[in-house]
């Protein structure tokens, strides 16, 4: 298990990371307290948390020139068909955008908000504020931080989201957790192409 919830005041969950974070490789994974920090997730009664690792086999620098490109999602995620920034640079907190998902996914469109994008600790994280799917509330973070087993980068993304009706906590956590390992396992396959190392 990646994280422990604890119930603080409001009747609201807040998702903690343990440490250390094992990794499904022979790799084990330290997340650092810098890091991990920003996967606590403030979890109401009607949403669920969880957090996927990707380990990527290029360096920090070649990962982090696909994540902070706010205005390109569709680099990575092969679920997005398009995007449109409707206010903003795409590089500065506050930038909107709108993406057109591919056919068959439960979904049409998203209205997404650049939240956080630190270019010097690699951390990027954005808000669902509209559109037309069944993500309602979903925030996610990611972080990204040198492989303790050389020249590599380990990916951290958690999210929270609400669970839609009809759906239990579990099913809503294997369908985000899918998407994001999807977008995250194709990640690591173009960052370590375009790897002058790899």
């Amino acid at each position: 298990m990646l994280c422990e919830k604890q119930q603080p005041p409001q009747h609201q969950q807040q998702t903690r990371w343990s440490h250390p974070t094992p990794l499904a490789t022979s790799c084990p994974v330290q997340i650092p307290e810098t890091v991990a920090r920003h996967h606590n997730h403030a979890v109401g009664p009607n949403q669920c948390c969880s957090a996927v690792i990707q380990q990527i086999s290029a360096p920090v620098s070649a990962v982090w020139a696909l994540i902070r490109r706010f205005d390109n999602p569709q680099a990575y995620k092969h679920f997005v068909k398009s995007c449109e920034l409707i206010f903003g640079d795409g590089s500065s907190v506050g930038t909107v955008r709108q993406i057109h998902v591919i056919s068959g996914l439960p979904a049409v469109d998203s209205t997404e908000r650049l939240d956080i994008l630190d270019e010097e600790r690699h951390i990027s994280g954005f808000s669902v504020v509209g559109g037309h799917h069944r993500l309602s509330n979903y925030r996610s973070v990611t972080t990204l931080h040198p492989s303790p087993c050389g020249n590599g980068t380990v990916v951290v993304e958690s999210y929270v989201v609400d669970i839609p009706h009809g759906n239990t906590k579990e099913d809503t956590s294997v369908f985000v957790d899918t998407i994001v390992r999807c977008n995250l396992q194709s990640l690591a396959q173009i960052a370590e192409n375009l790897a002058p190392d790899s």
